[in-house]
């Protein structure tokens, strides 16, 4: 599968640097590499709105999956005027439109459509042209990786990413970058994860739901299994599924599930440390036997009032987005802590698209949304999202006004901010997605008892075998 996209996305590389070469529009980003001259320095110091020059084109095509990045740009960005009522359509102060092009993710119906818009980018209309995309931190090598080459390398557009985005989250950087460290895509977001516990089961089981000492008894994985049989002893689940604790392990792997130039997938040890564990705490009666995986009707119904959970491991938008929602209780029911690993989950990225005539836009919004601080900590007080910018997240974590109502007057981000200042990325692929997916729901039925370890095995193998064509072998540790 890999091959049949690069292939595709190869040629639209090709014909966009022979773009670059016969000094269209999308030229001045390729000056941006060369040497500077005096000239070019100064242009360089000028403010980035300069950037977005009047021959550009008057189309901005955005490619997302939900209306999260456009708020933000509304919220942040200074050259917006107005946006309209069905939020397909915003107008900047020239009066050039970003026309934003929403397709869900689910299914992967949002990858399918830019890869679709991506293979046609060398004969598109200007107008129909993608200028910037986004990807998610599960898929985002697909189009950082350096054969591929459809992401800009930043350097190319003029932002120099050890000045410019020289505070943002060491991790988030890598995440970004190819193969070869260059970084191709910034993210406004750094996900750090936390434990987001019910206080009231915390006050009855433990006598207390001070985040403090409920972080004590869920410090590392022995520790919180000791808490775990304490919780079902008094009726409770530590949590709602082994698919919670999956990103902890997930993102601790020491090598990627593909390495560069090979064709075999290679399961990690912290995977099979991840299904061992699952399937003793299933047993043991950690979890609620009732919930299978995530994303679902009842495991969104543990996140109410009358649920047994007494805790779920999620980032700042897994609190707002989704705990909340699924909450029909008081306010301020709910705390966080420290989880009992560190990890990051999710993330969105910003890319530049190779093709795009506004890429002087896509340098200005890029910057306007990953690199100014004063616009990170807005949209942290506004979005309650941990933003990209250590400097700026340590500031919200001492800063009693960044506390939440639905966490009963906590600061979140005193939680958030140790948790990504300790996260270590697990090395990337372009197999993740499906090798994330694939292995929880080939072991999910192992868990349930459905089929036995050895099986549960070969159905992944099968799965992942159909999912890429390209993958000869699957080695187990």
């Amino acid at each position: 599968m890999k091959r049949r996209i690069l292939s595709a996305l190869l040629t639209v590389s090709m014909v966009a640097s022979m773009l670059v070469g016969c000094g269209s529009a999308a030229a001045p980003a390729a000056d941006a590499a060369a040497p500077a001259t005096e000239e070019a320095k100064a242009d360089d110091a000028a403010p980035a709105a300069d950037a977005a020059a009047s021959d550009e084109g008057k189309v901005i095509n955005i490619y997302c999956w939900n209306d999260e990045f456009r708020t933000r740009v509304e919220a942040i960005y200074d050259k917006v005027v107005e946006t309209n009522e069905d939020g397909t359509v915003t107008t900047l102060t020239d009066g050039t439109e970003i026309h934003w092009v929403v397709n869900p993710n689910q299914d992967g119906v949002y990858q399918q459509k830019l890869d679709e818009a991506l293979m046609n980018q060398a004969t598109a209309a200007a107008d129909d042209k993608v200028d910037i995309f986004l990807s998610e931190a599960d898929y985002v090598y697909k189009y950082t990786d350096a054969e591929a080459d459809v992401a800009i390398p930043l350097t190319d557009l003029g932002i120099d990413p050890d000045t410019d985005l020289a505070n943002q989250y060491s991790f988030t950087k890598v995440t970004a970058s190819d193969q070869n460290g260059v970084q191709r895509g910034s993210t406004w977001q750094c996900c750090p994860g936390v434990l987001v516990y019910r206080r009231d089961i915390a006050k009855e089981v433990f006598g207390t739901d001070d985040p403090t000492e409920v972080g004590e008894k869920l410090k590392d994985w022995a520790t919180m299994k000791n808490t775990a049989e304490e919780l079902k002893a008094a009726g409770y689940y530590v949590l709602a599924s082994y698919a919670d604790t999956f990103r902890l392990y997930g993102n601790s792997i020491a090598n990627p599930w593909v390495s560069p130039g090979e064709t075999s997938i290679k399961v990690d040890p912290q995977i099979m440390d991840w299904i061992s564990s699952s399937k003793e705490w299933l047993d043991a009666g950690y979890f609620d036997p009732a919930v299978k995986g995530q994303w679902n009707d009842d495991w969104n119904k543990d996140m109410g009032s009358a649920s047994k959970v007494f805790a779920f491991l999620f980032p700042a938008w897994g609190i707002d987005f989704v705990v909340k929602p699924n909450w029909d209780g008081a306010e301020g029911s709910w705390g966080v802590t420290n989880p009992p690993s560190s990890y990051n989950w999710g993330g969105s990225y910003v890319h530049a698209c190779a093709g795009s005539d506004n890429l002087g836009y896509a340098k200005d919004i890029i910057l306007a949304m990953t690199a100014n601080e004063d616009n990170l900590i807005k949209i942290s007080k506004d979005y309650s999202d941990f933003t990209n910018n250590q400097a700026a997240m340590q500031k919200a974590a001492s800063d009693d006004s960044f506390s939440s109502d639905f966490l009963g007057g906590q600061n979140p981000f005193t939680y958030f901010s140790p948790v990504a200042e300790g996260i270590q990325m697990a090395p990337l692929s372009a197999y993740d997605q499906g090798c994330v997916e694939l292995i929880q729901s080939s072991f999910s039925d192992y868990f349930q008892g459905q089929v036995d370890f050895e099986k549960a095995k070969e159905n992944f193998e099968t799965g992942i075998k159909e999912r890429y064509p390209d993958i000869t072998e699957v080695v187990w540790p």
